[in-house]
């Protein structure tokens, strides 16, 4: 029988099945409790329980001394109830309850999605975990001091690899790496996570998510983590390429649809080849967004790509479409070219 948990002071509440930690079924349930490194060895998730039993499970001495089992606090990432509880926690809600960090990845798996795309999953060491929120992006670090910016994909809960999504860029100083030298087992370096582009679910409006390109990894991270959260809000995508092959995981787009009744999926093609056999929508992915909510007062969006794309569906969705300039959510693209300059 599960036990309920009741998280002081919101309030929140959710139920853990026999074995489970407390924190994993919080971010199951999309309470987002404080973590680090998720094996009891940092202390970032301590949290005192206020009433009921608890298994403390196997914890480092420095995370958690005795004067802190004394006054009631436990780890959440390896604590188990024994009866339902009272816990007192924060929650994590705002850009600044998020660490930024600095540390080693190892290279787990590269697969080619698209001839100039590759999904790049990364490793994390046993004892750390990154805690974001869905939309954010980390910063790969360079050796001579540079860095490039990649959304990451997963949604924050599935956090024992992160996923990026990277695509060739001509002269990029990491891309061509990627698609050249790197391989499986290499150690890169990070920092984040960054930026201010995170999923608002307590607006509770139906949200529109435009994609383009690459610009579908933080939205696919953002349906991930709304779903995560039991979300029922209307969702809505927009997903633009020039030719189908830059629809690189469109049959997991489509296969979303089946599962979420609430959910619709809408590719579109500015440029498809004749040997696309394209019979879908055509053109600029932000005019279909016009051409099927004329009215958008009562909607959010959230956009992804280059910024030409960002600009012009921005001016034309709040201008012309009466979305609320506070309701339009964005994350610009740019890519940095380091080719030789002739």
């Amino acid at each position: 029988m599960p036990h309920r948990i009741t998280v002081e002071p919101s309030r929140h509440q959710f139920e853990v099945e026999p074995g489970n930690t407390i924190l994993r079924a919080a971010l199951a349930a999309g309470v987002t409790l404080p973590y680090g490194c998720r094996n009891g060895a940092c202390g970032a998730c301590k949290g005192r329980v206020l009433a009921g039993e608890v298994d403390r499970g196997p914890f480092m001495d420095g995370a958690l001394s005795a004067e802190d089992l004394a006054r009631g606090y436990a780890l959440f990432c390896c604590a188990r109830p024994l009866s339902d509880l009272v816990i007192e926690s924060r929650e994590v809600g705002d850009l600044r309850d998020i660490p930024v960090k600095n540390m080693p990845c190892r290279v787990h798996s590269m697969t080619r999605l698209a001839p100039d795309v590759m999904r790049l999953e990364l490793k994390l060491p046993a004892s750390e975990r990154l805690q974001f929120l869905a939309g954010q992006y980390i910063d790969i670090l360079l050796k001579d001091g540079r860095r490039r910016s990649f959304s990451l994909a997963n949604a924050p809960q599935a956090d024992e690899m992160l996923e990026l999504h990277v695509r060739r860029v001509p002269g990029g100083l990491l891309t061509t790496r990627v698609f050249s030298t790197l391989r499986e087992r290499d150690i890169l370096r990070f920092e984040g996570p960054h930026g201010n582009f995170f999923w608002r679910e307590d607006a509770g409006k139906p949200a529109i998510l435009i994609a383009g390109g690459t610009g579908f990894a933080p939205i696919k991270s953002l349906i991930e983590q709304a779903w995560q959260q039991k979300s029922t809000r209307p969702l809505s995508l927009y997903w633009g390429a020039r030719d189908r092959a830059g629809l690189y995981l469109h049959e997991v787009a489509q296969a979303w649809t089946a599962g979420h009744p609430n959910f619709r999926y809408v590719p579109v093609l500015s440029d498809a080849a004749a040997t696309d056999h394209w019979d879908g929508c055509r053109g600029l992915v932000h005019h279909a967004v016009m051409a099927d909510f004329p009215d958008l007062s009562g909607h959010q969006v959230y956009a992804c790509g280059a910024p030409a794309m960002i600009e012009a569906a921005r001016r034309d969705l709040t201008g012309r479409n009466g979305l609320p300039d506070d309701a339009f959510f964005a994350d610009a693209f740019t890519f940095a070219n380091d080719a030789p300059k002739p």
